[in-house]
């Protein structure tokens, strides 16, 4: 058999299993199908890419020699990326599967004790805001204002003051 023979025949091979395999629901099988159907996509293009020859960069020796069209080595690399790309959506879609059905039951619980412990830090914090509004006078001596009963409206700093501005 001739090498591109052997390359078609393996390129069909590859199409007809990726095809295959996709068909299942499994997101591991229609990862490995989608693998396989790509690297199948890799070799029709590196096929139809024609014969080797010299590299398309002109050196002055070798220009008579045929040269390879760089085009089909460019589309074989955007095939790879493209590839890669899909593949890490399809694990990051077998992850996410995967942790929700392993979690069950457990992630009810979860989910409604992360609620529970949202509502309690409400609770919490609504606590605290009302009883810092309850006490204006504790606020007032914590910030140094005085009570506000005895002020005087003179623009000269208390002693308490000036112990802070230094």
């Amino acid at each position: 058999m001739n090498a591109s023979i052997t390359l078609v025949v393996l390129m069909a091979v590859m199409y007809g299993t990726g095809v295959y395999v996709m068909l299942e629901k499994s997101l591991t099988r229609i990862l490995i199908g989608f693998l396989l159907v790509g690297n199948a996509t890799n070799l029709l293009i590196f096929l139809m890419s024609g014969r080797s020859g010299s590299s398309p960069i002109i050196d002055g020796g070798t220009a008579d020699a045929p040269m390879v069209d760089p085009v089909p080595q460019v589309l074989m690399l955007t095939a790879i990326v493209i590839n890669f790309g899909v593949t890490a959506f399809i694990l990051a879609l077998i992850y996410r599967s995967w942790w929700l059905s392993n979690l069950g039951d457990e992630g009810d619980d979860v989910i409604a004790g992360e609620e529970e412990q949202d509502a309690a830090e409400a609770d919490q914090a609504h606590e605290f805001h009302q009883s810092l509004e309850g006490d204006d006078d504790a606020v007032r001596a914590v910030l140094g204002e005085g009570s506000g009963a005895g002020d005087d409206d003179d623009d000269e700093p208390s002693e308490q003051e000036r112990d802070v501005m230094r």
